[in-house]
């Protein structure tokens, strides 16, 4: 098809995709409205998490490949969550920070070439000065594999829609530190958007002090949700325990120590680009489920109570984190060691 005819179907897709979601998410408020029964939370509106969860895995987003119509729809619906938290775009104008890619030698056709992040700024209590936290999840998939949808409801449909829900938390109650909400496309190609956000000068590495990811966080039959990183930096131990004994769920430390292998997931999602950088990560995220990286990783197979509790605890830890992040041994004591993606 001739490049400009490609354009312009691209664009109309996107369109598409885009209005259909808000379709979807209107048609989910107006059932709130008429009053189903979702777990509740004095934390945040557990409403507004379920039904972005929903929409951003729902089939008119396409599994949200990268640089396709379904992931710029899903990053217009996160647009909205970081305007309504009140987010500082940290661009000129814009939370949106496009990136190219270079495709390896090796790649297929349909290597994505371009994508974007969504980067937002929640100041603290002296802004632009002292430590800082960064918070990411990924909110692209595997989009569309031999005419399946992967819609990608667990990875990582939950893991952008809780850092919505952590972002407008912590807006209303304001940290002492500067928070960076990053929500990164490209995740599933390598970390291409989190080594761009990096690599890019947008944030002032200097003053990163942790990085906290979230990636699959709504799915556990045995209410565990894992933390990684003090492994790599034992200083945070006590934030982590902290976190341990106020949680909602189960949180287990582990999967971050070379001896295992495959599962070691230090190098297994965007903490890793951090951790490449030199930068200390807690990695938040379930085991894997008959469902990971599959077409059946769909919004209804995941529990809303513990995911609600996970969100509840996710919380806890970003606001412990920011209360804690002056008085932590941030020192890593074990070099990175690039491996993977999750």
């Amino acid at each position: 098809m001739p490049r400009k005819q490609t354009v312009i179907l691209t664009a109309v897709m996107a369109v598409a995709a885009l209005a259909l979601g808000w379709i979807l998410l209107a048609v989910g408020r107006a059932g709130d409205e008429a009053g189903p029964e979702f777990p509740t939370s004095k934390m945040f509106d557990t409403g507004e998490l379920l039904h972005l969860t929903e929409t951003l895995s729902g089939d008119a987003l396409q599994g949200r490949y990268m640089g396709s119509p379904g992931g710029i729809a899903a990053r217009g619906f996160l647009h909205k969550r970081f305007e309504r938290a009140g987010l500082k775009p940290l661009g000129e104008t814009s939370y949106e920070q496009p990136f190219t890619t270079v495709p390896p030698p090796d790649a297929s056709e349909n290597f994505p070439k371009e994508g974007a992040n969504l980067v937002g700024l929640l100041p603290g209590q002296t802004p632009g000065e002292g430590k800082m936290i960064v918070v990411t999840a990924h909110y692209d998939h595997l989009g569309i594999v031999k005419d399946e949808i992967y819609n990608g409801a667990d990875d990582n449909a939950s893991g952008a829609a809780a850092l919505t829900a952590v972002a407008k938390y912590m807006a209303d109650h304001p940290p002492k530190h500067d928070i960076v909400f990053a929500l990164v496309d490209g995740e599933e190609e390598g970390f291409l958007g989190s080594r761009y956000l990096v690599r890019s000068g947008v944030i002032d590495l200097s003053r990163v002090a942790l990085n906290i990811n979230f990636d699959m966080v709504s799915r556990s039959d045995v209410d565990e949700l894992y933390v990684a990183g003090t492994y790599e930096t034992p200083g945070l131990k006590p934030l982590v325990s902290g976190i341990q004994s106020e949680a909602h769920v189960k949180v287990l430390t582990g999967h971050d120590s070379p001896d295992l292998g495959e599962d070691d997931w230090t190098m297994q999602s965007d903490h890793g680009a951090f951790y490449e950088a030199g930068i200390p990560f807690l990695y938040f995220g379930v085991e894997d489920h008959p469902d990971y990286h599959k077409p059946t990783d769909d919004f209804d197979k995941i529990p809303q109570d513990f995911f609600v509790r996970s969100v509840e605890t996710l919380i806890m830890a970003v606001e412990d984190a920011d209360q804690q992040l002056d008085s932590l041994d941030l020192t890593i004591t074990e070099p990175a060691n690039p491996v993977g993606a999750h």
